[in-house]
């Protein structure tokens, strides 16, 4: 467990933390506790899903620059990337600010990359991120992140900017790349399925 696969177990144990402070309302809760979660503690959840996203990049850089990769970052770094979007996306559908048509598409993605890496790990191989899959976590943290603070930042630069079109545009992006990296994903390693 070097400091590489420390901070991505950090990223992980952030998640429901993350999730606390940016779902909207919670009906077992007193309303103090719902109106703090709804006014300061919609900027605490934001910077907290930042910083779990910003660790992703901390944690591979470190392992690549002092050769601390291992076999274990490689399998728990794109599952802390799936869990932090899954779960941000679910609050974003129960929101009603995602569609629960484009969850579905990256979450079955991610479910069908899953079971190619767990068929792969059977066999003793890891299968690290690709350059798709990484280009597709930028775009679904940059679209989470602005319907995250939609609401809190409506407009931007004076109004010239729509938070509303910002989000929706960046969307369209991520799920893009998640179907283009989902397809090459498949192609390059469909052959460990065809070997069961």
């Amino acid at each position: 467990m070097n400091l590489p696969n420390k901070i991505t177990m950090f990223r992980i144990a952030m998640i429901p933390i993350v999730m606390v402070f940016i779902t909207p309302t919670y009906s077992f809760m007193p309303l103090k506790v719902n109106a703090f979660i709804q006014g300061p503690g919609r900027y605490i959840g934001v910077v907290l899903f930042l910083i779990a996203a910003i660790t992703d990049f901390i944690d591979g850089h470190i392992a690549r620059k002092h050769n601390m990769v291992t076999k274990l970052g490689k399998f728990l770094d794109p599952i802390a990337d799936k869990l932090l979007v899954i779960a941000a996306l679910i609050v974003l559908v129960e929101k009603s600010e995602v569609s629960h048509y484009i969850a579905m598409i990256i979450i079955a993605r991610e479910i069908i990359v899953m079971g190619i890496r767990i068929v792969a790990a059977s066999e003793g191989k890891v299968i690290a991120a690709s350059i798709w899959g990484k280009f597709k976590t930028i775009f679904q943290i940059s679209a989470i992140t602005s319907f995250l603070i939609k609401d809190i930042t409506p407009y931007l630069f004076f109004k010239f900017l729509d938070m509303n079109i910002i989000s929706n545009s960046l969307m369209v992006v991520a799920v893009a790349l998640t179907l283009i990296s989902g397809y090459y994903y498949i192609k390059k390693n469909i052959h460990i399925i065809r070997q069961q």
